[in-house]
């Protein structure tokens, strides 16, 4: 290979590279814009400043009102935990259709655009990884198995379409 060779093909393996790490910024973006993570609740500002003393916890007496807002924030706090749940599952289902897409895209532009054909590639590849990454936060462990079963799918499904299908 000459060096004008060498030179092309580093310019190559650095868009695809550039191009894969767009493609899922840009998923990850679009998702973020469109689709609103919920907001941690606030805590109220008279619990923020109360405290019970070391020495005399026993004497310290606790206001009904007090009682109340600290219930009432317990509740805001655990309703904000399902909803974040819920959140991480459904952008991770979002990501695995995107990066199931653009693998898809990725195949059908392999014959003619081989250098973007392995940008889109990689970006659904990273699509894929963020996907499996977001189910984690999801707190549901059949949610978490079925998106990592989608991913092994389409990985093997992909690996086999683009590197043994391709050599026969």
């Amino acid at each position: 290979m000459s060096i004008k060779q060498n030179r092309s093909r580093t310019i190559e393996i650095i868009y695809i590279i550039f191009l894969g790490i767009i493609i899922a910024v840009f998923v990850g973006l679009g998702i973020s814009a469109f689709y609103n993570e919920p907001k941690y609740p606030e805590m109220p500002s008279t619990l923020k400043v109360y405290s019970v003393p070391v020495e005399s916890p026993k004497d310290y007496s606790i206001s009904a009102d007090l009682v109340d807002k600290q219930a009432k924030y317990d509740k805001e706090v655990e309703d904000y935990q399902k909803n974040i749940n819920d959140y991480n599952r459904n952008v991770s289902i979002i990501a695995l259709i995107a990066s199931i897409i653009a693998l898809s895209v990725s195949l059908l532009l392999a014959q003619k655009l081989l250098v973007i054909a392995d940008g889109v590639l990689l970006g659904g590849v990273f699509t894929l990884l963020y996907s499996v990454v977001r189910v984690f936060g999801s707190g549901d462990d059949k949610v978490r198995f079925s998106v990592v079963t989608v991913g092994l799918c389409v990985a093997l499904t992909l690996g086999y379409i683009k590197f043994i299908r391709q050599e026969k």
